[in-house]
């Protein structure tokens, strides 16, 4: 059964619809409906058959264009976000018309993006067809773009007129994908949500294998707890810091492997590895429990080698990132299971040790 959660303060608030056929006519219609015009932004990686669906929808109420990107992180740029206001331009998109995103992380950062700056904000629909982007970019309006300094340097915080979270469309996802999508939900798990940490531990191999009723309730759970932190904080000035936990290191490593080689997800997992070495070695967790986290995100395939990595060359993005303030670095930590929090007080050469 689909299942609904709603997010955003009360003068923002939009549904997340969840579930198996969640693009539908009655979900769908009912946002686009008041739009003359809808452009459509995907990649070259969206399976015809979603997009297909997507357009019929919304072609009964609406005049529909089409953007199409190609795949991957580097799409995430300033010059896709110059063509797509030039694309609104020259179709004479005005202030009543709205973007569709059906895609991944890249397309959702980057569509809310140019929806949040052009004629200074128009409405947007995000429709994630990747468990990455279904449990973590589509939700809490973070949109951005990726300059060379570092990923999402430059954004804006946006919220979308509504989610719809088809379940169905992570049957053509690529295994790779499908599992760098849960280094998010396994967050949630280690910073928050409890009741998500036991179903990662028992459902390994029904989650893995993509059992429908088990994905569903896995991203139910971890929507559920961002819902719940992004309506408290909205623009990240307090508790939401703390959905950025293992992205300090996730990012840096990205950056500096120039968003080649390595997914997202796979990159976040390394640094969750990080701050949870951190967290240890700072005496807020045990050994156990750091094991206890190793070995959760063994179970689940990821590769936790950090040997071809050294302090020195991830530096530069680490103290780039956009936790910094007034020059210290806050680290998102672990005080013990489903127990996150904020601090600058470290010592340096454990940041060093637990990159090693």
């Amino acid at each position: 059964m689909a299942k609904e959660l709603v997010a955003g303060p009360k003068n923002n608030q939009y549904k997340i619809y969840i579930g198996q056929n969640a693009i539908s006519k009655k979900n769908l219609s009912l946002l686009v409906k008041k739009h003359q015009k809808i452009l459509i932004i995907s990649d070259s990686g969206v399976p015809g058959e979603i997009l297909k669906k997507v357009h019929t929808i919304s072609k009964v109420t609406s005049k529909v264009f089409t953007f199409t990107l190609k795949q991957g992180e580097q799409s995430k740029s300033l010059g896709n976000f110059q063509k797509i206001i030039n694309f609104l331009i020259e179709h004479q998109f005005d202030r009543s018309d709205a973007i569709i995103a059906v895609g991944g992380g890249v397309v959702g950062d980057l569509s809310g993006y140019v929806a949040s700056s052009y004629l200074r904000g128009i409405q947007f629909i995000q429709i994630p067809t990747t468990l990455l982007a279904q449990v973590d970019s589509s939700v809490g309006g973070k949109t951005a773009i990726n300059i060379p300094a570092g990923k999402n340097l430059v954004g804006a915080f946006y919220n979308p007129k509504g989610v719809i979270i088809d379940t169905n469309t992570l049957h053509t996802l690529p295994a790779k994908e499908f599992n760098a999508g849960l280094a998010e939900v396994i967050k949630y798990g280690l910073i928050q949500n409890t009741k998500l940490l036991s179903l990662l531990k028992s459902n390994i191999v029904n989650i893995s294998s993509r059992k429908s009723q088990i994905v569903e309730q896995i991203i139910f759970e971890s929507l559920r707890t961002k819902a719940k932190i992004v309506t408290q904080d909205e623009k990240e000035t307090g508790i939401r810091a703390i959905l950025n936990f293992g992205h300090t290191f996730g990012h840096a490593i990205e950056a500096h492997g120039k968003y080649k080689n390595i997914l997202h997800g796979e990159a976040v997992a390394k640094g969750m590895l990080i701050a949870s070495k951190i967290s240890w070695l700072e005496g807020h967790i045990s050994e156990k429990e750091f094991s206890k986290i190793y070995s959760l995100l063994e179970a689940y395939n990821f590769d936790l080698s950090l040997h071809q990595y050294k302090f020195l060359d991830l530096k530069p993005f680490i103290f780039r990132d956009k936790k910094v303030q007034r020059g210290n670095l806050n680290l998102i930590l672990l005080q013990g299971q489903s127990k996150a929090f904020v601090t600058n007080d470290f010592k340096a050469k454990n940041l060093k040790l637990a990159i090693s």
